[in-house]
């Protein structure tokens, strides 16, 4: 599974949402992501709603595919300031 692949994940799975996903330990590093996913869908939400939707969005490659993930979750709000 690589970073693009976990993004259209996270962005199909939450609505409106967008996704960048790197490898903050280099790129030689398969197993550990950090994704930043900005989404109306947030709004209201506690950060470990928000972190439980993304982690619903990636389903069992949470168990699979991803040792780990490091998640930064915005509102477009929190974005603009």
């Amino acid at each position: 599974m690589n970073a693009d692949e976990i993004e259209a994940l996270i962005e199909d799975g939450i609505p409106n949402a967008s996704a960048t996903v790197t490898r903050p330990r280099g790129p030689d590093d398969d197993d550990h992501y950090a994704a930043r996913v900005v989404s109306p869908a947030f709004e209201g939400e506690t950060v470990v709603a928000q972190h439980e939707r993304v982690y619903d969005a990636l389903g069992d490659h949470m168990t699979t595919d991803i040792h780990a993930i490091e998640l930064t979750t915005r509102t477009p709000d929190q974005v603009e300031d």
